[in-house]
């Protein structure tokens, strides 16, 4: 019987495995390599890979000490925790219309 930590780490790769989750992650990739491109001093690039991991980089934002590094890890850890919530919308979505009725 595996252990609760397994079955985490099998819910994860599913979530993320759905076509929505990686298509997402792709786009953070995207604006992210171009934010980082196109930044100089006093540039605002870097608010929009910010925008496309809300709510849950601005969350750790908030939560982690401030610094650059911070801020990167930040709009990853955001972006990975949308894919899982995206990838779990779409498989849901994906089972269907047939609602629990046990209640």
């Amino acid at each position: 019987m595996p252990g609760p930590g397994l079955s985490v780490l099998r819910g994860v790769r599913r979530a993320l495995g759905a076509t929505a989750a990686r298509v997402y992650l792709t786009a953070c990739v995207l604006l992210l390599g171009w934010a980082l491109v196109v930044s100089s001093e006093g540039s605002m690039a870097v608010v929009v890979p910010l925008f496309a991991t809300l709510p849950a980089s601005l969350v750790l934002l908030l939560v982690l000490p401030e610094g650059d590094m911070t801020f990167l890890l930040s709009l990853v850890l955001g972006a990975l925790v949308n894919a899982m919530i995206i990838g779990w919308c779409a498989r849901v979505l994906r089972r269907g219309g047939s609602p629990d009725t046990a209640s």
